[in-house]
């Protein structure tokens, strides 16, 4: 097989329509919202008049044969803004729960009413820290009981830091089923919307990406039919039974997910870093000071350089794992993980530095990159941290129990 990082036609267009929609619609919108910290309503109706939102896209993209349509649709969406894309995208890791793991009945019924219609669209939410248990998802402490005598699950805990928590029209819940089994004793269940019992807690008002909604989600005896736990029940019983008999088992609900993801967030954080990357070069050529373009400076150019570089590495690592996942190559090395730790830190160096090259000026809200820096922090937090990150790594290519 010849190696080719040229990108195919199909992809191409995505990459530009895509673009054109970022820069057309989100990013003269940016600033408002990121003011506002709203959930952009307006623009989310407008992704889904053109078809960048809505469950056909992501299914088109998550098939695309290279693996590269979704990360190369991610990062133009974030190229245009960080927290708009994510209050258009976040539906996507709830989305991405179910598809991984739901029977094909719960899929057709609750991946349409995740997105909605084009005249009245829905978001989703995956929900599954919780106050004490963030990297830490064995210490999940919301529980999920079953009722023998109403075929009902009953819930009780609470969940934090949720995309879109008590704003979305379906909630995926993590929550510990056998709690004696740890993280491998967990499943995932659909909370259809107005379910009695589960309510928003608190709205956090964050450093970035505040154009996206994220809060707390309370769940006090919520009662769900039976049918609503992702994959079914029988098939959740019988990977218990292989837990508990010492059999080797894919394990818990909400790293499952995140695996998966993982590359797509590596993606978010390219878009940002190269935003910032191509405003502050724009900057440069165009600044003087002492009589010459401050890009002729060394100092500003070896900056410049070390940007694109890490960018573009960064790409690199995220297109391989995603090519890897669509092409069922195993992450031996931990590949996803390597993608989201660089993209991330790259996006938080990129930016940094991108604000030293404007000077006074980038530390303002009057020119975007303050803004891309507050964004981009939060890439090596959610979705497992750098630290958790560099564990994951560390184990895969050691074999030794790294804590």
């Amino acid at each position: 097989m010849s190696f080719d990082l040229e990108l195919s036609p199909d992809l191409i267009h995505i990459r530009d329509w895509v673009h054109e929609f970022a820069a057309d619609v989100i990013r003269p919108a940016a600033a408002e919202w990121d003011e506002r910290e709203e959930t952009p309503w307006p623009i989310i109706q407008e992704a889904a008049k053109v078809g960048v939102y809505s469950m056909e896209f992501f299914a088109e993209q998550a098939g695309e044969p290279s693996g590269l349509g979704m990360l190369v649709a991610f990062e133009e969406m974030f190229w245009g803004d960080a927290g708009i894309a994510l209050s258009i995208l976040g539906t996507g890791l709830a989305a991405a729960s179910l598809a991984g793991g739901g029977t094909p009945e719960q899929m057709a019924e609750w991946l349409p009413q995740m997105f909605g219609t084009v005249d009245d669209p829905k978001v989703a939410s995956f929900c599954s820290s919780e106050p004490g248990a963030g990297s830490d998802v064995g210490a999940i402490l919301t529980r999920a009981r079953y009722d023998e005598a109403t075929d009902e699950w009953v819930l009780n805990g609470t969940k934090t830091w949720a995309t879109n928590g008590g704003i979305a029209e379906v909630h995926i819940v993590v929550a510990s089923v056998y709690p004696e089994l740890g993280s491998r004793g967990q499943a995932s269940f659909i909370i259809p919307p107005n379910t009695p019992g589960f309510r928003q807690g608190q709205k956090f008002l964050k450093h970035g990406i505040r154009a996206s909604h994220t809060a707390e989600v309370v769940l006090e005896d919520v009662r769900i039919p039976g049918r609503l736990i992702v994959g079914g029940r029988e098939k959740f019983e019988e990977r218990i039974a292989r837990v508990r008999e010492g059999k080797s088992s894919k394990g818990q609900a909400a790293m499952a997910t995140f695996e998966r993801t993982r590359p797509t967030v590596g993606a978010m954080a390219v878009g940002v870093a190269r935003a910032a990357y191509e405003y502050a070069l724009d900057y440069a050529l165009q600044r003087e000071q002492f009589g010459r373009k401050i890009g002729e400076f060394q100092a500003i150019a070896f900056k410049l350089a070390d940007m694109k570089a890490r960018v573009d590495a960064a790409r690199l690592l995220v297109w391989r794992a995603g090519w890897m996942a669509r092409n069922g190559k195993a992450f031996d090395n931990a590949e996803g993980s390597m993608a989201k730790l660089v993209a991330s830190e790259t996006a938080v160096y990129v930016t940094d530095e991108a604000i030293q090259i404007l000077g006074g000026n980038g530390y303002t809200r009057e020119y975007p990159v303050e803004r891309m820096h507050r964004d981009a922090k939060i890439f090596t937090i959610f979705e497992g941290t750098s630290e958790i990150q560099r564990l994951v790594i560390g184990r895969a290519v050691t074999g030794l129990p790294i804590r």
